[in-house]
């Protein structure tokens, strides 16, 4: 039995158009979209003086992740459930390789976590710590059998995550081939175990030396040479969570040898920065890696998305409690990195970024669904208004002021990363493939409603 679904006098916004209309959506689909649309539906929603957006693709979420002995602290269910109040519909979460073991017993176990639980859609990358024969071998099948087109690398956390230069090399030429692409974690992990190393032993534990000892140059150097490796073996890459000035210098080189890169940053580090450190062991709420920079880092990347060379806006939604980020009392480079962003990326990218003019209606939309979705293999299933896509839809009202606080957040967080944060413009009701699945703060959901994504080999 068919279901239907019609919103009327909305503002529809894509990340090309800004026009009025009436969708018509019938099952998970639009059908129709027009003016004065004279069609019976189920249910009708009046969006009268409301944006209506795609629905969010936050590109970067860590739930459920083992890190440091313990989990981030949302679970598949709570976390999407999260994104979902806040506007965001679909993720793409990390599925991350024990060393040791295989790529498919990694996708297998992601799977394992999400399947039945997830409310909202998501996909999956996956993360190769250990490449060898025998992991070089699964990359066809992973790809063209389990609907994953993106593979990340860690150039730091050495002895768990990080692979070295070689490797990435194999894994480049190797995924080139079957059409993945590998996205990037770029910091320089020697450099990094020295700096923290020197502050141990100077009795330097605090928080506040988490940034200290990650500095811009790490993830500078990194950068470029991991786009110097892309370049080398002609293939693309997309660098998760760029934070600097000098990083971003080494995407805007590249462009000089007509090399493209793909660039994520994440709505903490275009808000926030390192003076929240400086606040004893409360400055472990935003040990996250790499750490929060300074004013000119934040206008850096403020002009890298006026200048195209930053493409997303994600959140590394990675959450622990204050009891969890407790075990590194006394030694920073033993708290949890990580914060909760899922809820707020939406809200925060429209209230400081399009509400005040600082980027367009359609960049906002740009920035927040469509790239993520051209670039990872979802559009136009995803990440946009249009007949034949999903009915992923955020009915948004801009005039509507509320206050971020971890006191009303649906993140499994005792904390928030964005305590008191006045912001402009609310997510009124999200519809995820033709369903209103939150409406007025109230969700109308099930566990395991979220789908997963399979995707196609990108282009080679």
């Amino acid at each position: 039995m068919s279901s239907s679904l019609l919103i009327k006098n909305g503002i529809v916004v894509t990340a090309t158009d800004i026009y009025e209309a009436d969708i018509f959506i019938v099952d998970e689909k639009v059908q129709t979209i027009g003016k004065d649309l004279n069609v019976s539906a189920a249910k009708t929603i009046d969006a009268k003086g409301c944006y209506l957006f795609p629905g969010g693709i936050d590109a970067h979420t860590h739930m459920e992740l083992p890190f440091m002995g313990t989990f981030s602290s949302d679970d598949f269910e709570s976390g999407t459930l999260a994104g979902l109040y806040g506007g965001t519909t679909t993720i793409i979460d990390f599925a991350i390789q024990t060393q040791g073991d295989t790529l498919t017993a990694a996708l297998n176990q992601w799977h394992e976590k999400a399947g039945g639980k997830a409310v909202g859609d998501y996909a999956f990358h996956v993360a190769v710590t250990d490449f060898n024969p025998k992991t070089k071998a699964e990359i066809k099948t992973i790809i063209n059998e389990g609907g994953v087109n993106s593979f990340k690398t860690f150039m730091a956390y050495k002895g768990a995550l990080m692979i070295d230069d070689r490797q990435m090399l194999e894994l480049f030429k190797e995924l080139k081939v079957h059409g993945g692409m590998l996205t990037t974690h770029a910091e320089n992990g020697d450099l990094i175990d020295g700096l923290i190393a020197d502050n141990l032993a100077k009795g330097n534990t605090l928080p506040k030396y988490h940034p200290l000892s990650r500095p811009e140059i790490a993830e500078e150097e990194a950068s470029g040479r991991v786009i110097d490796l892309a370049y080398q073996t002609q293939s693309p890459l997309y660098i998760v969570h760029m934070t600097c000035e000098g990083a971003l210098n080494r995407v805007r080189e590249a462009t000089k040898r007509n090399q493209k890169v793909y660039v994520e940053t994440c709505v903490q580090y275009l808000l926030l920065d390192e003076s929240l450190y400086d606040q004893g062991f409360e400055g472990s709420k935003w040990v996250m890696s790499p750490p929060l920079r300074k004013e000119k880092d934040r206008k850096a990347l403020w002009n890298g998305i006026h200048q195209n060379l930053v493409h997303t806006v994600a959140t590394d939604h990675c959450p622990f409690c204050m009891d969890q980020k407790k075990m590194g009392e006394g030694n920073f480079s033993k708290i949890p990195n990580g914060a909760p962003g899922i809820e707020n990326r939406m809200e925060l990218m429209f209230s400081e970024g399009a509400s005040p003019g600082k980027i367009s209606l359609n960049k906002y939309v740009e920035l927040t669904s469509t790239a993520a979705a051209k670039i990872f293999g979802l559009f136009p299933k995803k990440g946009t208004i249009a007949v034949g896509s999903d009915a992923d839809i955020i009915v948004f009202d801009p005039t509507q002021d509320h206050t971020i606080s971890a006191k009303t957040h649906h993140m499994k967080c005792d904390y928030s990363a964005f305590e008191g944060w006045r912001v402009k413009g609310k997510c009124r009701t999200t519809i995820l493939r033709g369903q209103v699945v939150v409406d007025q703060g109230k969700a109308f959901v099930k566990k395991g409603f979220g789908q997963y994504l399979a995707r196609k080999p990108l282009a080679k």
